[in-house]
């Protein structure tokens, strides 16, 4: 064949791949409000940086599937978002419900390898069925598909990884989700290890999709995902802005942004938040807010361990991971979840060079037979090891309440590069009235609880543990922000310019 018919031929090819599962299921997905493969892609990346390879792909098990699998339902390849590499990975459900077989099996191994060895991230937007079964099926299919690549699902988070859970996401959709660093999903979703055609066949009932995997199953009760979001634009900027916090790779600092104006404006605000009596509760995440760079604050998992606080956030244009306690839930007292939660976010952190502040008034551990029914006991050594484990720096903050063995598990002692307290700090074994209980066997409203709970309660101040030094300073609320950022700097700077051991690089993402 000539030049020109060659390449003729190939323009052809293009095209054809470039259609994905035609006209008529595209119109379909228009009319349900859904973005299509190419339009998620266009929202994720920068315009104009996308270099996509395999589009040729296609099925190579059954000649016949060939011209009905164009890219074989993955678009795979290389762009920018805000001018810095990430590999991609894109589903397309219009071609066989973007289902795994060994072809794009291949190309998603290739990007994700490729960003490994050459420092990227990873992105796995998901909407698909699970297995191929037809080419999955029979002792060659399992051969040909499953088991041959050792590094599809191992995580020793060299890069970070971010997925999405869009629409119907079975099969490896779920699985790269509780892979990855950060999940977000498209409420209206299911996301779960099977359809519940498939669920319901196996168990002999039907099975309820909410209840399988919807967003409020994973958003409350599973913790699988970070956030939640009502459209796919939303799901591709809410991936875009988690990587703006994050560096390329493990042996890099995150990148620095500009302060926002206003930064640090409203900072005796904290004082109008923080109740004078010590049994009023408040939101600590409005003191959150106050603190960071205005409008940096990117919150993991709100409606999961709501006792607890967790996300990424700027103090003076850096990176910073800030964990604390939230009394307006629970007093503050650390759940099963709450530690879940914590131990994942730290975990994030120290793989990736990001500091911690930690933001501490907890009473302590939830307590009880549902307590210990939910495993509270391995997740909180879980959380004192992830704590102990932490190798970029770290400033704790003791706001209100520091009880027991709480205290150490939120960067108390000597679990920090630096911890600082505010004049209402509160440092002690257990809460004052459970003690005054236990010592004296009085409780509220019996004669003489009153006097001997004062007894108990006049060694809680902070003055005695900053006269031997166990708390480095003690400062006002309002000059936290400029005193983290300060002490983030100086620990910043010894030798290992704040990257980190990454002693947690292979702990699970989701356990």
């Amino acid at each position: 064949m000539a030049h020109e018919e060659l390449l003729a031929e190939l323009d052809r090819r293009r095209a054809e791949a470039r259609r994905m599962g035609g006209r008529e299921k595209l119109e379909k997905r228009r009319n349900s409000g859904d973005l299509n493969a190419e339009e998620r892609l266009a929202a994720l990346v920068d315009a104009g940086s996308f270099v996509e390879l395999g589009l040729l792909g296609a099925s190579g098990v059954f000649d016949e599937d060939a011209p009905k699998t164009p890219r074989d339902g993955k678009i795979a390849g290389f762009g920018q978002i805000d001018g810095r590499d990430v590999g991609v990975v894109i589903n397309d459900f219009t071609t066989k419900g973007a289902s795994t077989s060994a072809t794009n099996s291949k190309k998603m191994g290739y990007v994700r390898k490729a960003c490994t060895e050459k420092g990227m991230p990873w992105v796995h937007v998901g909407e698909s069925t699970g297995a191929r079964l037809p080419d999955a099926m029979g002792s060659r299919g399992m051969g040909a598909l499953l088991g041959n690549d050792v590094s599809q699902f191992r995580r020793m988070r060299d890069t970070p990884w971010a997925a999405a859970a869009l629409n119907t996401s079975f099969g490896s959709s779920a699985w790269l989700c509780c892979c990855a660093d950060f999940a977000v999903m498209k409420k209206g979703s299911i996301m779960s290890v099977s359809s519940p055609r498939l669920v319901s066949m196996a168990i002999g009932e039907k099975v309820d999709l909410e209840e399988l995997g919807g967003w409020r199953l994973h958003a409350e009760s599973t913790g699988l995902i970070d956030q939640f979001v009502d459209t796919d634009e939303e799901a591709m900027q809410a991936i875009r802005r988690f990587l703006s916090y994050m560096p390329g790779h493990n042996g890099e600092l995150p990148p620095e942004a500009p302060v926002p104006e206003g930064s640090g404006d409203d900072q005796e605000r904290i004082l109008e938040i923080l109740p004078e009596a010590r049994t009023q509760v408040y939101n600590m995440k409005k003191i959150v807010e106050i603190i960071v760079d205005r409008d940096s604050f990117f919150e993991f998992k709100p409606r999961f361990g709501k006792p607890l606080i967790a996300g990424l956030a700027r103090l003076g244009g850096r990176t910073a991971g800030i964990i604390a306690n939230n009394p307006f839930v629970g007093g503050g007292a650390l759940s099963a979840e709450a530690c879940r939660k914590a131990i994942d976010f730290t975990v994030l952190c120290d793989s990736f060079n990001v500091p911690i502040v930690r933001l501490m008034d907890t009473p302590g551990f939830v307590v009880g037979t549902d307590a210990e029914r939910r495993g509270a006991p391995g997740h909180i050594m879980n959380f004192m090891n992830a704590t102990c484990l932490t190798t970029v720096p770290q400033v704790t903050v003791i706001c209100r309440k520091a009880y027991g063995r709480a205290y150490v598990a939120m960067g108390g002692g000597a679990h920090n590069d630096t911890m600082v307290a505010w004049p209402t700090a509160e440092v002690s074994f257990m809460d004052p009235v459970f003690a005054t209980n236990i010592v004296h066997n009085k409780s509220p409203g019996d004669e003489g609880f009153e006097e001997a709970l004062g007894i108990i309660q006049k060694d809680l101040e902070i003055w005695d543990m900053a006269r031997i030094f166990s708390a480095h300073d003690v400062i006002k609320p309002q000059e936290t922000r400029d005193h983290v950022i300060r002490m983030l700097d100086v620990h910043r700077r010894r030798r290992s310019g704040g990257i980190g051991e990454h002693l947690m690089r292979s702990w699970p993402t989701s356990f």
